[in-house]
């Protein structure tokens, strides 16, 4: 390992914050890049991109609120123009699955010539404990779209897990890592989980698309509906209700189940309700 810091892009994220976090316990210096970190970083003002490379080895790229947001692989394919000039050794991106944009983004950095690693993920289970779910929850029902899709949803911190190997361990590069859980599962089926692990009934609802945005906006607004709702959209058709072994070739260990990461954020008490 080198003596200059990794740079975690989008360290304020559900995955950057936990890379971030496990790459210090692991007593690896790490930049964080954010709008608000010290070196800030931010998208929409490219002359924040090259002072927050200056000086680093690695970097851990991801976009928000997606790749498959309108201008995102245009932004990216311009910053990796900027990663080339300062000289980085690594760059380890997150994509999402089955999104036509996100592969689009992939493109941009397997084809810049950057050393790279891409992480493709399914959904995030944390959607439910962290994210534009976490409230529904809280009210007893998991509305969700795509009818009985099937889904191998994924622990995010396999996915820090993962980045994290990538960024500190030989054998990465050029890799592919397309990383899911290790079974498929219907939404009403996580309901079911979270309902044996709450004590509680949590109900899956269906709903339609219309009704999964004004879900997502009550909680996190229309800019973060409008890209969620189009992800659901394009995602949740069956393309796809298959698991993959990225975690597995990664990290030379099993994707951790949906029932462990239930158990994990319930002790955690995210889905505590106010006495």
């Amino acid at each position: 390992m080198t003596d200059q810091p990794i740079l975690i892009i989008g360290a304020t994220g559900k995955t950057g914050s936990r890379v971030a976090d496990k790459l210090e316990a692991n007593g690896v210096a790490v930049r964080r890049g954010s709008r608000s970190s010290d070196t800030p970083f931010d998208w929409e003002d490219q002359a924040t991109w090259a002072p927050v490379l200056s000086g680093v080895s690695k970097a851990y790229v991801t976009y928000f609120p997606d790749l498959a947001f309108p201008g995102a692989v245009e932004k990216l394919e311009a910053f990796t123009t900027v990663v080339k000039q300062s000289g980085l050794e690594h760059i380890v991106l997150l994509s999402g699955r089955g999104e036509h944009f996100a592969s689009m983004g992939e493109d941009v950095v397997r084809n810049s010539g950057l050393p790279f690693t891409i992480v493709r993920a399914a959904w995030f289970a944390q959607n439910f404990s962290e994210g534009y779910l976490r409230d529904p929850i809280l009210g007893g029902v998991l509305p969700m779209p795509g009818g009985d899709i099937l889904e191998p949803i994924i622990d995010i911190d396999d996915i820090a897990d993962v980045v994290v190997a990538a960024l500190t361990e030989e054998g990465h590069l050029g890799q592919r890592y397309e990383v899911t859980g290790p079974r498929l599962m219907t939404f009403a089926e996580m309901a079911g989980v979270l309902s044996d692990t709450l004590g509680r009934h949590i109900q899956h609802v269906p709903i339609t698309f219309e009704d999964f945005h004004a879900y997502i906006a009550a909680s996190g607004g229309e800019f973060v509906a409008d890209v969620f709702t189009s992800i659901a959209r394009e995602t949740l058709d069956g393309r796809n209700a298959h698991t993959s072994d990225g975690v597995e070739r990664a990290l030379g260990r099993p994707a951790r189940d949906f029932t462990d990461y239930a158990a994990v954020a319930a002790k955690s008490g995210t889905w505590t309700i106010a006495a």
